[in-house]
């Protein structure tokens, strides 16, 4: 058995730390242990504590009970001022900038070095850059922060910890919305830093960044430590288990593709779709797909190569320069393309990317963003007056069978934690029978366990005989589900191939452009 560390080794310790909400338990008699000069992820499911634990630790929260040290020293952390006074920084799965404010300005925000804005400017400006050069984060400083892509919005956020002297850094869900490049980019910032001995937690559901990052990985389930192992003493599969605390079933084991008649007529069929953005620049050039019944197609490629744009126009969210469309026996051209309320009308359902912008109302009662879209429908409406009770008994069907927690219809929507949140909008999407059902990104930043739920419930609806269309940046996601894959690249469909001639790296080469 390993020594206990001395605690000049020590970044963190936290001992038996308790945290309730109401009756809720988030953090139930805690211990973590972290290493200076380490990597050390936390996991565990969504509602598991993790976030909870780590939100205490950068001040959001205070403990109901428990002990902090910070660097060998009892700390009492009452605000994130205290937190960052000790060197801990946070870095947010939702990014906590100012859109309208440039990159340098974001930095300053908070934390100006004078009153007079000129001279703080410049001295920031000189602190960023001896940054910028040694830890290799690029940020365009004088650019709005609303024109600059993700990763860069988080090397951003990583420099405005690390500028107020952060040694700890916490990363929540990092690369939730990365593409794989950028998460390779961020990996190897993380890396310099860590042999900097810059101190990293990270809060993460993908089990193989765990095991490619970090050097000692911690397991929660329902507000305790279930493991806290070094990574190389354990596996994926290990870690799968401890969070969900059963043996989780993922990738394609026991799931054969699909039997599908290529000669049946498809639900949906689109031809030479263009589309142009508001600069006039071409975002999709000649696409063309059909969607069968009883299959799940996946669309592969690194994000902002046209996926996006894509769901948007089979959707009815966009109207494309160019193309056709027919669905339900419907055609559909650019001068009368389909709206969203016909789409569901004709049994087209869509579960779009980004849950918070477009699946939900964050404000709005869980029970009223359950029926966004088919509000109108008079099993929902009588005489312009809503059926609340109606409304709120489906809510409660649909939180039981797709096991949304807490099963609340009152709660607000944006209280629910994000794989039960992508649950809620798949239930409402569901729930009515759709013939098709187009996915984006349907497990990001969701849960081991409710990954597993969510792609049991796409396959089912595939063997009901619907058609499913799933955009994933995640290739384990499409390998694990697709029975047939179309790889996008420069807004273009690159290559289509049955999912028993895909892999990692042929599906890599078709993203890149190679043949």
């Amino acid at each position: 058995m390993a020594a206990a560390p001395a605690a000049a080794e020590l970044a963190v310790r936290m001992h038996g730390i308790c945290k309730r909400f109401g009756t809720l338990r988030a953090n139930d008699a805690v211990d973590l242990v972290v290493r200076r000069g380490t990597v050390h992820g936390i996991v565990g499911e969504n509602g598991a504590g993790k976030s909870t634990l780590m939100s205490i630790l950068y001040g959001f929260y205070q403990a109901d009970s428990g002990e902090i040290e910070v660097e060998g020293r009892p700390a009492r952390i009452r605000h994130s001022r205290d937190a960052i006074a000790l060197g801990i920084g946070m870095v947010h799965q939702h990014f906590m900038l100012v859109e309208t404010f440039t990159a340098l300005d974001n930095v300053l925000l908070g934390a100006e070095p004078g009153w007079r804005l000129g001279p703080a400017r410049a001295r920031v400006r000189r602190e960023l850059d001896d940054l910028m050069r040694d830890t290799g984060l690029q940020v365009r400083l004088d650019a709005v922060v609303e024109t600059l892509p993700v990763g860069e919005r988080q090397r951003l956020e990583i420099l405005k910890a690390l500028v107020r002297g952060a040694r700890i850094l916490i990363l929540d869900e990092p690369t939730a919305v990365l593409t794989p490049a950028e998460t390779d980019t961020l990996f190897a910032t993380l890396r310099a830093l860590r042999e900097r001995g810059t101190t990293i937690l990270l809060i993460t559901h993908k089990l193989k960044e765990v095991a490619a990052l970090c050097d000692r990985v911690t397991v929660m389930r329902a507000g305790r430590v279930v493991l806290d192992t070094p990574t190389a003493d354990t596996t994926l599969d290990g870690l799968a288990e401890a969070m969900v605390g059963r043996r989780v079933q993922l990738g394609r084991d026991g799931h054969a593709p699909a039997d599908f008649d290529e000669a049946e007529p498809p639900l949906l069929a689109a031809h030479g779709l263009h589309w142009h953005d508001a600069q006039g620049l071409p975002r999709l050039a000649d696409v063309s797909l059909a969607l069968r019944p009883g299959e799940i197609v996946g669309v592969a490629g690194v994000s902002g190569n046209g996926q996006s744009e894509l769901l948007d126009l089979l959707a009815g969210l966009a109207t494309p320069a160019a193309g056709r469309m027919e669905l339900a026996g419907e055609r559909f051209e650019p001068g009368r393309w389909l709206t969203p309320r016909r789409a569901r009308q004709l049994g087209l359902a869509h579960v779009p990317e980004d849950r918070h912008r477009r699946g939900l109302v964050l404000p709005f009662a869980a029970w009223e963003s359950a029926v966004l879209g088919y509000h109108r429908l008079p099993r929902y409406a009588l005489r312009g007056f809503a059926r609340q009770r109606t409304m709120r008994a489906d809510t409660e069907r649909m939180m039981a069978d797709y096991d949304v927690r807490p099963r609340a219809p009152a709660l607000k929507s944006a209280k629910f934690s994000g794989g039960n949140q992508q649950k809620l909008v798949l239930a409402r999407e569901a729930l009515h029978r759709p013939t098709v059902l187009l996915v984006g990104q349907p497990t990001r930043g969701v849960d081991i366990g409710a990954i597993e739920f969510i792609h049991a419930r796409l396959r089912a609806m595939r063997d009901a005989g619907g058609a499913v269309l799933v955009v994933s940046s995640e290739l384990d996601e499409i390998l694990a589900l697709a029975d047939r894959v179309l790889v996008m690249a420069g807004g273009r469909i690159a290559g289509e191939l049955p999912i028993a001639a895909c892999d990692e790296a042929t599906l890599g080469r078709l993203m890149a452009g190679v043949q």
